[in-house]
């Protein structure tokens, strides 16, 4: 992660504004936390300011942070886009990814989720490191899963913690971790977040 990495917030709610960036504030390596109330303020402030990260809000009045993320990406390819969504919202999410960002992010995340998703995203090097494998593979066919990593794939995808998950499917915290892991490294995942976002991609989740 760079020294100075730098993070722009944009969430239409002042208190959803205020409350990530004092929990990104806290992460670290990053330096600056700026905040934006809309889609068209990012679009026009980016090319600029050049944050290392951009947290967009899904639903916003006006442009939309769908619309917002999509015509930041294709106009600037290296900008790093995490949408933030409520857990239920998961055709958003599948068109988020689409649209070129690179995970999501939860309003309801806990402090050390957020740090975590944060973190990764501003590791550069990581996202390429993480992502080759999948592309090889986006390019194929997709990784075979069992019935019980796609249990809990289906559950990282609309923002289950392992706990809860492991109380859907009868099973303990640790024996969802440990599927966790295995489909981890079966689709080069490095979080939920991307596990969840390639589960999208090739049809896991719909």
């Amino acid at each position: 992660m760079s020294l100075m990495a730098s993070v722009l917030v944009c969430d239409d709610s002042s208190m959803s504004r205020e409350t990530l960036r004092r929990s990104i504030a806290l992460v670290p390596g990053v330096s600056r936390v700026d905040v934006a109330s809309c889609g068209e303020e990012v679009l026009q402030r980016w090319p600029s300011e050049r944050p290392d990260l951009v947290l967009m809000d899904v639903r916003m009045p006006g442009m939309g942070g769908m619309e917002a993320a999509r015509r930041l990406v294709m106009s600037y390819p290296e900008a790093v886009v995490v949408m933030l969504t409520v857990a239920q919202d998961r055709d958003a999410v599948s068109r988020a990814i689409a649209a070129g960002a690179r995970g999501f992010l939860t309003k309801d995340a806990t402090r050390e989720e957020i740090s975590a998703t944060v973190s990764f995203a501003l590791e550069s090097r990581a996202w390429v490191s993480a992502q080759r494998r999948p592309r090889e593979l986006l390019a194929g066919e997709p990784p075979a899963l069992t019935e019980r990593e796609l249990q809990v794939l289906e559950g990282m995808s609309r923002g289950r913690s392992n706990s809860e998950i492991g109380k859907e499917l009868f099973l303990s915290e640790d024996t969802v971790k440990t599927h966790a892991r295995r489909l981890f490294r079966k689709i080069g995942a490095a979080d939920r977040a991307q596990a969840a976002a390639l589960g999208y991609r090739w049809g896991y989740v719909s």
